[in-house]
């Protein structure tokens, strides 16, 4: 498989577990659960979920007022298309 197929099927799959464990945490917050840890959410976001955990915070509406994440995730993803620009003209 070529490596840019590899890629996009990565970024596919962790856009949809980071929108999935979004949803789950939200799920954990509204029946006073154990809760999954900012530091994972924003981890799955780094890791190239961002566009992910954006989806999951505006359909959840999860983590929409919480600054680390109101500003975080965009910025991430913002870095993220920086990142990928500069490696497909380099």
């Amino acid at each position: 498989m070529e490596t840019r197929h590899l890629i996009l099927v990565y970024l596919a799959a962790i856009t949809v577990v980071t929108f999935i464990v979004y949803g789950i945490d939200k799920w954990k917050a509204q029946h006073k659960r154990w809760r999954i840890p900012e530091s994972v959410l924003l981890g799955l976001a780094a890791l190239g979920g961002s566009v992910g955990a954006w989806l999951g915070m505006q359909v959840w509406r999860h983590k929409t007022q919480h600054k680390k994440f109101k500003y975080g995730v965009p910025a991430i993803f913002v870095a993220q298309v920086a990142l990928a620009v500069w490696l497909l003209i380099k």
